[in-house]
């Protein structure tokens, strides 16, 4: 098989390099290792910036999150004892946009499928070969026999445990990586949510977090010890525990039920350059990992993809490689513009294992700024809602 760009990993990055490719009349080819049910069975973030939400019109599958995505115009950061919002459209001009990955994911699906767009499932073994050269190809094993696709580029959007940044040298690749001692335990739930804008809660007990997916589906988080087994956790004492840490007016509205998913999520900021090697782009979480605080993930990789997707267009129709050789650079500072939000806000609103009364008061020093600012607030808000592309 022969393809101008081979795309590792059918995710929503993957799924939409390729849809913006084949708008602008790029072939493509993506190959994925799970099922499709798997892959839209997956349960990630769902809270948009602005460009993300313009770079999914732009390749034509915003119709359905126009219609039924919440358009969230602040944020609600809580203290020990109250909350106050940040009003991001006022200090900004932009919004936010609630969209589950689940969501995109699906109508990016619908609209390959709609195109006649080539994605390759339950491809094992995937290995990029020749990248270093100008003839690059791609292996894959499925059903017991190999293939081999034959390409121009290869975009690595096959997540942090995928092959692509894996097929870097060593003697190449730099990394930077900071865990934290502490993940995650989201549960999914099919209540009215507490607020409609996202809450961020900083209490002694520990971090929370309340958002939505609609009107009655919430998705509600709390900070827990690094390796806890999610067993430990049942529905009552997680209702116990969420409700001990947000401000008591929304404690007293929660409306709680059965959880219908639960799980933990480490955390942990990590970056990979460089972002292009050879014939290879690394997009999304196959280059960089981000704390869920301030949900950077999905949106990073959307910049990631509007990057490498001007560079191939500019590449083919206008035959200017500027874009190519700038990817790296320009993906990598808008990464770590959003790198350093997220480790400061994740330092700020969680507490930390070897924590001392002064830096429990240093954060309360920095919300208490946050809330009495507003040239703070307004600092926040920006990066918040996301850099320009």
């Amino acid at each position: 098989m022969r393809t101008q760009v081979c795309i590792i990993g059918g995710g929503p990055s993957g799924l939409l390099l390729s849809q913006l490719l084949h708008l602008a009349g790029i072939d493509s080819v993506v190959l994925e290792r799970r099922t499709r049910d798997y892959v839209l069975g997956r349960i990630r973030a769902g809270v948009l910036e602005s460009g993300t939400v313009d770079l999914l019109r732009k390749a034509k599958v915003g119709d359905r999150m126009d219609r039924q995505g919440i358009v969230d115009d602040g944020i609600v950061v809580g203290g020990e004892t109250h909350g106050f919002r940040i009003d991001i459209k006022a200090l900004t001009g932009k919004s936010m946009m609630v969209w589950g990955q689940t969501e995109i994911t699906q109508d990016l699906y619908d609209a390959r499928d709609a195109m006649g767009g080539t994605v390759i499932h339950e491809a094992e073994a995937v290995k990029p070969h020749g990248l270093d050269s100008d003839a690059p190809y791609v292996t894959y094993h499925k059903d017991g026999t190999e293939h081999r696709i034959d390409c121009d580029w290869i975009a690595g959007c096959d997540g942090f445990h995928g092959v692509s940044r894996q097929s870097i040298p060593r003697t190449v690749l730099k990394e930077y990586e900071r865990i934290y001692p502490f993940g995650w335990l989201g549960v999914l739930s099919e209540t009215p949510p507490v607020t409609h804008e996202i809450l961020y809660a900083s209490h002694s007990r520990g971090f929370a977090l309340a958002s939505l997916r609609n009107e009655n589906l919430s998705r509600y988080y709390v900070q827990v010890p690094q390796g806890e087994p999610v067993e430990n956790w049942s529905d009552d004492r997680f209702w116990d525990e969420f409700k001990a840490r947000i401000p008591g007016d929304l404690a007293d509205k929660l409306v709680t039920g059965p959880t219908i998913e639960k799980s933990i999520a480490p955390l942990r900021s990590y970056a990979a350059e460089p972002m292009r090697w050879g014939r290879l782009f690394l997009v999304g979480d196959a280059a960089h990992i981000v704390p869920p605080t301030g949900a950077k993930g999905l949106n990073l990789a959307a910049s990631d993809v509007h990057y490498l997707f001007e560079a191939l267009k500019a590449h083919y129709l206008d035959h200017d490689d500027a874009g190519i050789e700038g990817y790296a650079q320009k993906a990598a500072a808008r990464v770590w513009q959003a790198m350093r939000f997220s480790w400061w806000f994740t330092t700020v609103m969680h507490r930390f294992p070897d924590q001392s009364g002064f830096d429990r008061r240093m954060q309360e020093s920095e919300i208490r700024l946050l809330e009495t600012s507003k040239t703070a607030q307004a600092a926040m808000a920006e990066l918040y809602v996301g850099a320009p592309y």
